[in-house]
């Protein structure tokens, strides 16, 4: 066997990861011998632990509560995305289901799905599966044969990522699927999901259908702050802001621990955050490059196939074997050293050359040394294997999301007599009237380039002029509000003929204000954590209150008549709003009146 025939097999070996002679144990062993507690500070992990259930209610809480912690996470803490590790199979209370499904569909939140990959006689299949991508998109992902999605209420958010996995035959958790096939379709995990929806850069491409997860991060390394704490607003905002977020719990009474090369019993939300992290590496180009590894197989490689050629004919077999132990040993700590966490590295690849160098221990063997080396090479040949955001981007401004005082139009709006409309609804025709409603206020925001601030319930807050300057900020919102009322107009016709006569008309109330405000970046592009405060902002909010006294939909301020240019105003005389000094003046549109 040549010298050249021997480099390649142990390259390919190496190369591949494949061999089962102990090489995941060792890996293992790797990487509790590698792993770092130095801070992650990409991630977030906020856990829904036993205080936290101690201080709010047991689980499951309402999806209300789990919405304000994402609306809170998003909107105060300023974090650039939110991932749930929570399946909701099941629909709950109406408008916290409506307000989870408006932040899936129109925020940076990913949902969770779990698929199985076990052959069970009776494949779970729960919920409904979302967000699922044509076949060709990933070739060769792992085939699921059931699922525990969420319910049909959520099924259209068009961010959702799989925490189902397949441990290793020892049940360790080493690998998890990246992609996952079922029904004609392909899915994403969990943790590629949240990365390609809001980490802010370029998506990962499709790679291989699994990942091994590096575990270079031990748990200690990642901020792990509780639910409860996030909710009453605990934590400083500059220590959570701009990061990646995932959420779960680690009770015991919770969720399922998973073994990992690290420990026996480790939450699974740890293993998402892990992944993260994985993820986060390869996308920025800090995984380990695979070279060094590969050379130093290389040159183990080389060194046991000169051993063999110069040295076996002159040493006993016990001296053959006794070398190449002390080889062996050698190999092992400098591939801890240089290569531990190469994803695709195997440890023991090399070492499987020592099977074939052995061979030549036995006097006899020297005889037929070529005929036996071919065959050894024949066997392991076998093993080889939006609009807004974009003119931001093209902007030549040095940082156009740095806090500053711009000149905006604030619209608020939301349901008038939410409560009347639902309390005689079903839980699904409540939810779905949520819905249909913060679709009427959203689509208008966002088709005349609106920042979409946040969701209040069954209301929202928007503005315009920031974060790019508008010269007719207060006309797109004008335009935004007129076209607002029609579509509420309509859906409350349709509704009409849909459920018959007898049911209140549905009516929103708007209010608009312009002026100075403090427009703020607190570390994302997305819009609905970009948050704008002043007193524009308050009066606007002041108006929308005071819009229920009045047969008007919409009570427009002074600042913004001020500004308007392509808008006719009714007067509707002043009027003391709450935390005002003087008479504020309150207008409608002329053709709302």
């Amino acid at each position: 066997m040549s010298i050249a025939a021997l480099l390649l097999c142990v390259y390919t070996q190496t190369s591949a990861g494949s061999w089962a002679f102990g090489n995941e144990q060792l890996r293992d062993l790797f990487l509790r011998l590698g792993v770092g507690n130095a801070p992650e500070p990409r991630v977030l992990v906020v856990d829904i632990d036993e205080t936290s259930t101690a201080r709010l209610g047991p689980w499951p809480w309402p999806r209300s509560r789990v919405a304000d912690l994402v609306e809170t996470l998003i909107a105060d803490y300023g974090v650039r995305g939110v991932a749930l590790d929570i399946v909701f199979p099941d629909a709950s209370d109406p408008a916290g289901d409506a307000r989870l499904a408006a932040l899936a569909a129109h925020g940076p939140v990913v949902l969770a799905q779990a698929f199985d990959f076990q052959t069970a006689s009776i494949p779970q299949r729960l919920g409904v599966p979302a967000a699922g991508m044509p076949a060709t998109h990933a070739p060769g992902a792992v085939a699921a044969t059931g699922y525990n999605a969420n319910h049909a209420g959520l099924a259209h958010a068009p961010h959702v990522g799989n925490i189902g996995f397949v441990p290793d035959p020892d049940g360790v958790l080493r690998r998890i699927p990246l992609w996952t096939a079922w029904e004609g379709k392909v899915y994403p995990a969990l943790a590629l999901a949240l990365i390609n929806c809001c980490s802010g850069a370029k998506p990962l491409a499709a790679t291989a259908p699994t990942l091994r997860v590096a575990f270079e991060r031990d748990w200690p390394a990642y901020t792990v702050v509780t639910a409860a704490e996030v909710l009453e607003r605990e934590y400083v905002r500059e220590d959570l802001a701009g990061r990646l977020v995932v959420i779960g719990s680690s009770s015991l009474g919770l969720v399922d621990r998973v073994a990992t090369p690290l420990a026996n019993s480790r939450p699974g939300l740890g293993v998402q955050a892990t992944v993260l992290s994985t993820l986060l590496d390869q996308q920025q180009g800090k995984s380990p490059e695979p070279w060094p590894g590969a050379a130093l197989a290389l040159l183990y490689a080389a060194g046991c196939a000169l051993f063999a050629t110069f040295a076996f004919p002159r040493l006993s077999a016990v001296a053959s074997v006794g070398s190449l132990a002390l080889a062996s040993l050698a190999w092992v700590g400098l591939a801890c050293l240089i290569a531990p966490h190469d994803l695709n590295f195997s440890t023991t690849g090399p070492l499987a050359t020592n099977l074939f160098l052995l061979a030549f221990a036995v006097p006899y063997q020297w005889q037929v040394a070529q005929s036996r080396s071919r065959h050894l090479l024949d066997t392991l040949r076998q093993y080889v294997a939006p609009a807004v955001v974009q003119e931001l981007l093209k902007s030549d401004l040095a940082d156009p999301l740095k806090p500053r005082q711009l000149d905006v139009t604030t619209l608020i709006a939301d349901m008038e007599g939410y409560t009347t409309q639902v309390e005689s609804l079903t839980m699904e025709e409540a939810a779905r009237l949520t819905q249909e409603f913060l679709d009427c206020l959203t689509g208008p925001v966002i088709a005349h380039n609106g920042t979409l601030d946040k969701y209040t319930g069954d209301g929202l807050v928007a503005f315009w002029g920031a974060p790019l300057p508008m010269s007719d900020h207060a006309d797109r919102a004008l335009d935004a509000a007129r076209e607002i009322v029609a579509r509420v107009a309509r859906l409350s016709a349709e509704r009409s003929a849909r459920l018959g006569p007898g049911r209140p008309p549905l009516r929103v109330r708007i209010g608009i204000e312009s002026g100075a405000a403090m427009a703020g970046d607190f570390g994302t592009t997305f819009r609905s954590i970009y948050t704008a405060v002043g007193d524009s902002v308050n009066t606007a909010s002041r108006l929308e209150q005071v819009a229920r006294e009045f047969p008007h939909d919409a009570i427009v301020g002074p600042g913004t008549v001020e500004r308007a240019t392509r808008h006719r105003f009714l007067p509707l005389g002043e009027r003391m709003l709450r935390g005002k000094e003087k008479a504020t003046s309150l207008y409608t549109l002329e053709d709302l009146a």
